[in-house]
């Protein structure tokens, strides 16, 4: 067993350094001659500028064999006939075949050292399997590659594979190198696969054995500042595989080259998410944050002190075979009832992610079902499985894998009860809004407080009878209590916000009818102003009208007794909802805002110019018109025109102050309006007011005084109405003068008997000549018909036309026959046509001559 290497102890000749040495011996003890080797090796003296290789496995796998073939090395190997441990402890040599050049014709990288790690999994130590993890986290924490030989039969195996001793090295290894989280190094860990006979792709075997790498990493107890550290921040991942060394000689030793031409400096191509594996690097296998930056004359130094801490870590203390098997066992049973696990559960949150991705949450059918019978089944098949072995270990699985099964299950049944709850919130707005629908339809009372009730405890029931499917016994979290209580007062708060609206829907419906009844009642007393006794005002029967100064006083309490009934009825209505005193306060808040906004819109509707001109002008015209019995007058020249004109007039006026503002004739003030709406109510909502116009005088903060806001008439508008009514007034007057005057012009009745006594021979001519007779009826049946058709005013204005329109033909004709007559123009005293003088009827005075020129009166001064 490497007899030619300086072992630990011994007085090694300068031969034995040839070969190499024993750092480590298999009593655990440094050799302290380890730097007297690195210089005789000349390796202490390159600095940083050297390899450190390791290489450990099981035992009787090749792995000085290995060594040998790929560097040259001497390591002793096993005998073919005895099956016993050839390697003890570490032994280290330097690499003998520097001058190996690769493929890319560049050679091995210089002062390779290769370090050969007793084999795991012995005989010869049994149980005890100390030694061979703090050896191989020696290697770990002093090489920058590590070469893990296993056989291809042994990838997915938990030992065979060295997956125990990797998991417990790299617990220890994050302890060890705590202080270190700023260099954070790293290692290659390179995987040579032995006797690989292709069946497996070399892929295939790799992806296995990140996949349990990754799980080892996944569930280690990291220590406190790593909880979230992954295994790709300290190792990267190398793969090879060599044929079978008996069966494939020639081709052992080819594979064997190849593989030694990647042990020279390289660089990575990208960094990636996830592990880095080799296909990441490029050139060969020593990368700069590989190396510990140890130079190499103190090499000796750093590994006697990292083996110094490995050894008298108390943390190392490792469990007993038993231990571990059971732990291997329940993680692998733990792991296949997952799969199981999964496979029936990952379909249930599939469906459910895709309903929450789509906006649309679905109560899955059965899932309380389906989730409690794959927990029993995984949680049976563990119990049967994994009983027996260490019970201890047992326990602690056992409870790891109810909790990773019931934390799965937890968001499961907590996303169906989301769903659930939002589907059943839904449900239960749209049954009390199609309830509430259904009795508006049929035009009878609902109650809508028994609506709400009656949806509201078939909305809990369903959701109770989810929440109860998915109970399991004896898991606190699965009672589901305060999901249920939230159910439940989202349900109040939906309740109460369709109370609301219903509340908002009863007041716009009694606002619409407080705004019909004082439309018809206010517009009725408006048009009293404008008659009392004719006009579309007028009483049906002979009553009094009513005063104008009490206006106001007859609105308002019109107003008033309006919106005492629309409380009422709101007040009524509102109970039968079950709404608070409190909503309802708001209520009768608005309402009361709301009316006297109506009020004042009617009122500037009936005070508008077009409006209110007309009923001045009818005002006045029942005063002129008619005398104080009610008959209408007929104008006479002795009439007193002017004094009823001006009596009517005066007292039109005296209404267009009355109607600028809004006073009450007892007070001769405006109305307590801050009072009679109140103060808002505390429990009043923002979106309350949204809607609602200020009031001045109640909404201080809006600048508007009560006066302002009883103010209905501008100055400005008050006299041009003055104005614009004076000048209707005058027409109606002026109308009136005219009627009176029109009726002296009558013909005296002495005049029709001397048109008898003179005419009479002639009317006795027509009456016995038959032609005359027949010519008089056809005149008068021709006069009655024209009459009746009234068409003389057309006939007249025809025969106008055609006057006029001969007068104009008949000059233009006369024109003519004076510009081209010769007779005509020497009866006028014009020269001949030939004349040079340019005359014309434009050229001619009144009495036919030639009008003097500017020249010519020149002329004569």
């Amino acid at each position: 067993m490497n007899g030619h290497f300086a072992s630990v102890g011994d007085g090694p000749s300068k031969e034995q350094y040839e070969h190499g040495i024993q750092v480590v011996d298999e009593e655990k003890a440094f050799n302290p001659s380890l730097n007297t080797y690195l210089q005789l090796t000349k390796t202490a003296q390159s600095g940083f500028n050297y390899h450190l290789i390791s290489v450990f496995g099981s035992q009787s796998t090749g792995k000085s064999t290995l060594l040998n073939h790929l560097f040259g090395t001497q390591f002793g190997v096993m005998s073919e006939s005895e099956r016993r441990q050839t390697t003890k402890g570490i032994w280290m040599s330097k690499n003998k075949r520097e001058d190996r050049v690769g493929a890319g014709a560049e050679k091995m990288a210089e002062n390779i050292l290769v370090m050969d790690v007793e084999g795991t999994d012995g005989r010869e130590r049994g149980e005890d399997q100390d030694f061979e993890r703090k050896s191989a986290l020696f290697a770990l924490a002093t090489s920058e590659v590590l070469i893990v030989n296993l056989w291809e039969h042994q990838v997915g195996l938990y030992q065979g594979a060295n997956m125990g001793l990797l998991k417990t090295v790299f617990e220890v290894n994050l302890q060890l190198f705590l202080k270190d989280k700023q260099s954070n190094p790293r290692s290659l860990l390179f995987f040579v696969i032995r006797d690989h006979i292709g069946a497996t792709p070399l892929a295939n075997l790799r992806n296995t054995l990140l996949a349990d790498l990754t799980n080892i990493w996944s569930g280690l107890s990291k220590p406190a500042g790593l909880e979230k550290s992954r295994i790709e921040d300290y190792f990267d991942f190398a793969f090879a595989a060599l044929p079978h060394k008996i069966l494939q000689p020639e081709k052992f030793v080819t594979e064997v080259e190849r593989l030694g031409t990647r042990f020279r400096a390289g660089h990575r191509a990208s960094k990636q998410h996830g592990l880095h594996v080799d296909h990441e690097l490029e050139g060969g296998v020593f990368l700069p944050e590989y190396h510990r930056r140890i130079p190499a004359d103190g090499f000796s130094v750093y590994a006697e002190g990292i083996w110094d801490q490995i050894v008298n870590n108390k943390d190392l203390d490792l469990p007993t075979q038993q231990e571990l098997l059971a732990q291997f066992r329940c993680d692998e049973i733990s792991r296949e009832v997952l799969e199981a696990f999964d496979a029936a559960i990952s379909p249930l949150e599939e469906k459910q992610a895709e309903g929450v991705r789509l906006g649309k949450p679905a109560v899955l059918k059965d899932l309380g079902v389906s989730g409690k019978a794959a927990r029993v089944k995984g949680i049976k098949a563990f119990e049967v499985e994994a009983s027996r072995y260490h019970k201890g270990v047992y326990a602690r699985k056992r409870v790891e894998l109810e909790g990773k099964i019931d934390t799965r299950l937890k968001a499961l049944y907590q996303g169906q009860l989301a769903a659930a709850h939002k589907s059943g919130v839904a449900s239960f707005s749209d049954a009390v809004a199609g309830a509430v629908k259904a009795g508006q339809k049929k035009g009878a009372s609902y109650e809508f407080a028994d609506i709400v009730e009656r949806e509201k405890g078939v909305a809990l029931k369903q959701f109770e009878t989810e929440a109860k499917s998915l109970a399991i016994e004896g898991i606190a979290w699965s009672n589901f209590k305060q999901q249920y209580n939230l159910y439940e007062k989202d349900l109040d708060e939906v309740s109460a916000r369709l109370r609301k609206e219903e509340m908002r829907r009863l007041a716009t419906r009694v606002e619409r009818w407080v705004r019909s009844r004082l439309g018809e009642s206010v517009g009725l007393e408006f048009n009293k102003l404008g008659s009392g006794r004719g006009g579309s005002g007028a009483p049906e029967e002979g009553v009094k009208p009513a005063t104008e100064k009490d206006l106001w006083d007859r609105i308002w309490n019109l107003f008033m007794s309006t919106v005492k009934e629309a409380e009422t009825r709101f007040v009524e209505r509102a109970k039968s909802f079950d709404a608070s005193q409190d909503e309802i306060d708001v209520g009768l808040w608005r309402l009361r805002r709301k009316s006297w906004g109506v009020l004042k819109a009617k009122v500037d509707e009936e005070v508008m110019e077009g409006n209110i001109l007309l009923k001045l002008r009818e005002n006045f015209e029942d005063k002129f018109r008619y005398d104080e019995a009610g008959v209408p007058r007929i104008w006479r020249p002795t009439d007193d025109i002017e004094g009823v004109y001006t009596k009517a007039k005066e007292s039109t006026l005296t209404l267009i102050p009355l109607l600028a503002r809004f006073r009450l004739a007892e007070t001769y003030a405006p109305p307590d309006l801050p009072e009679w709406v109140g103060n808002a109510p505390a429990s009043v909502d923002p979106k309350d007011e949204e809607d609602l116009a200020p009031i001045g005088g109640v909404d201080e903060e809006e600048g508007k005084s009560l006066e302002e806001e009883m103010t209905i008439l501008s100055e400005a508008k008050r006299q041009d109405l003055v104005v614009r009514f004076k000048k209707t007034a005058d027409g109606v007057y002026v109308e009136a003068k005219r009627s009176a005057i029109g009726g002296v012009a009558q013909v005296p009745l002495y005049f029709y008997g001397l048109l008898l006594a003179l005419g009479w021979n002639e009317i006795v001519a027509v009456l016995r000549n038959p032609v005359y007779f027949i010519l008089l009826i056809l005149i008068g049946v021709a006069a009655y018909v024209t009459y009746t058709l009234n068409l003389w005013g057309p006939m007249l204005r025809m025969a106008n036309a055609a006057s006029s329109q001969a007068v104009e033909i008949g000059k233009e004709k006369l024109r003519e026959f004076l510009e081209n007559s010769e007779t005509g123009r020497q009866a006028i005293g014009l020269p001949p046509k030939g004349d040079s003088d340019n005359i014309s009827l434009n050229t001619l005075d009144s009495r036919g001559k030639r009008k003097p020129s500017v020249e010519d009166d020149g002329d004569d001064i």
